[in-house]
Parts: C-alpha cells; structure tokens; sequence
C-alpha cells in the first residue's frame, strides 16, 4: 500500500513540475508589433489568407514579430487607411491597385479597360515586366510593396435595374465605380453616369437607388451580400484588379533584414494561394449569387473593346502614362492605342 501511494505521490510530483515550469516561465514579447488593415468581410480569401501568413510570420520569427489584423474598414475607409500607412499609424494596409492609382497614378495600368483577356496574360504582366514597373513607381513615394500581388478578380457590372447586355446599354446607367479616375473614365467613355464612392457606403447608395449598379469581382459581391440589391450580373471583366500589400517605408526599415524576408516570403505565399482561392470561388459563386437571385448575362467582350477604342479612352491614357509604361502593358496585352 505504502509502495503504491509513494508511486502515485512521485508521479503527481512529475506531472505537477512541468505544469509549474509553463505557468512560471515568463511570456516572451514582441519586439514588433504591427497592424495590416484590409478593407474585405473576414471571410473574404484576402483575410483568410492573410490571417494564416500572419501566424507563421509570428511562429517562424519566434514571436519577435506580431502582426494583427484589422478586416473590412474597422480602422477607416480606404482612403483613410491610405492616408495612416503613409504617415506610419498603420504599418501595412492592402488597398486595390484602382485605389492606389489615386496616390500613384501607374498602379492603374493593370486596370486599363478588356486589356487582359484571362488569368494567363494577367500574371504574365504582374509577377513580370509591368509588375515590376508598377512597384518602382509605388517605391519611389512613402510607401513600398512588399509582396507580390494578390488577385482581386475580374470586374462585372451588376445591376437592379436594366439589363447591361451591350455597349450601348450603359448609355445613361447610373454607375458606382472606384475613387479612381481610370474606373470612372472607362465608364464615362463608354456614355455612362459613372460616379465615385468610397465602398464602405455602397450597400446603402444601391439600396436607395442613388445608383443603379456598379461593378466589382463576383466574391466581393457575394462577400458584402450585394446581390440583396442588385438583380443581374454582364459578365463583362472589363478590368483585372489586384490588392497590392503596401507598407509603411520607414516601419518597414525599422524590421531588421531577417524579418522582413520573413514577411515577405509568408506573403508571397498566401498570395498563391489566395489566387488558387479566386479561381475556385469565381466558379463556384456563379451557382451561389444565382441561388441568391442574381441572373448572369454573357456579354461579347470584344464589342465592348471595340466601342471603347472607338472613343480616345486607350489614345488619353497613353499619353498619360507615356511610351515606356505603355510598353510594358502591351508586351501582354497587344496594341491597344
């Protein structure tokens, strides 16, 4: 008896000695801690990609560094957020490259109307020579990238109103489109009543029929329930558009080199697999929104291409870009201007 209960008093010791080892070894801190802000619903792929690269960013730099995330607008609108990463209140921010052409006017060549015809030419051009181009420029201000893009899908036009079968039916649509001036003069071109508004006040502007439609990727019509407020969808992917994860230069450089690695190679990564994400939900949302009530419209896009290089859309922005940058897009997309 007393040979069984020392054994069980010296197994309680053991298994009590490590519990006493956790409770009392003291909790390391993060000589880094940082905030990434988005603009997507939480399960939008963004953030749940983002969310994984950001706990193997703490894992694999032993915790030295802690990034939280801060999902759909919970530190202000786009614009605003733009605003703090450039001054370092926000030390990384994911902001749509149309957005971003607002602050850097070359992050919109990706955005130039039916320049890409599919998921081939667009990666071809972004992780290659336009790519590259776009990043030197966004460098070149307060900010920098530091991953590659991350895909935010093709655009289409949806509506609660009529039906956007061709060119001619935009004449007079009353359009939300992007704080960007490439968005707003596509449509505009195209005879449209294309207006700006910042995202976080769309739903509400559809709903009181301020608009008529707008136009975004099928996953952020889905993600942000829009099609409560809209009926039919032109699948028209009249522009690419990517999120570029943009960083505050100087909290960047307060990260010594082996962090930053870190950060950029976990980023990478979930922006593969972010884009894997958008392949499979493009697919698989058409069945969902259509459940929802939404009715799909399959549009001629090169009716569309044509009647936009019939005005002096692709001419005006070549001019405004100039022959060098204009170069790099039509290495992928064939002449445009």
């Amino acid at each position: 008896m007393s040979h069984a209960l020392s054994r069980r008093t010296l197994l309680a010791g053991a298994a009590a000695f490590p519990l006493a080892t956790v409770f009392t070894r003291p909790v390391r801190a993060a000589e880094f801690e940082y905030k990434l802000a988005t603009g997507q619903d939480p399960t939008h792929p963004v953030n749940t990609r983002a969310q994984e690269a950001l706990t193997r960013i703490r894992e694999a730099s032993n915790g030295r560094l802690d990034i939280k995330l801060f999902p759909a607008n919970q530190l202000g609108s786009d614009t605003d957020l733009l605003s703090q990463v450039r001054n370092g209140s926000v030390e990384f921010f994911n902001l749509s490259t149309s957005i971003l052409s607002t602050f850097v006017a070359a992050a919109a060549l990706p955005n130039t109307g039916f320049a890409f015809k599919d998921y081939d030419d667009v990666w071809k051009a972004m992780d290659g020579g336009l790519g590259t181009y776009v990043r030197e420029q966004i460098a070149k201000t307060p900010i920098q990238t530091v991953s590659k893009v991350w895909d935010n899908g093709f655009r289409h036009i949806t509506s609660s109103t009529r039906e956007i079968k061709t060119p001619e039916d935009l004449k007079g649509f009353k359009i939300r489109v992007p704080p960007s001036p490439m968005l707003t003069s596509l449509f505009k071109a195209l005879d449209a009543g294309a207006a700006p508004l910042n995202f976080n006040e769309l739903y509400s502007a559809l709903q009181t029929k301020i608009f008529e439609g707008q136009e975004n990727p099928l996953a952020i019509t889905a993600t942000t329930r829009l099609y409560e407020v809209q009926k039919s969808c032109s699948l028209t992917g009249h522009v690419w558009d990517g999120y570029w994860i943009l960083g505050n230069k100087k909290a960047w450089q307060r990260l010594p080199e082996d962090l930053r690695a870190i950060v950029s190679r976990e980023l990478d990564r979930s922006a593969d697999d972010q884009r894997a994400d958008i392949v499979k939900l493009s697919a698989s949302l058409r069945q969902e929104l259509g459940s929802k009530g939404i009715s799909f419209i399959e549009v001629d896009r090169q009716k569309f291409r044509d009647a936009l290089g019939r005005t002096t859309f692709y001419k005006d922005w070549k001019n405004k870009y100039g022959d060098a940058a204009w170069e790099h897009l039509e290495a992928v997309s064939g002449k445009l201007a």
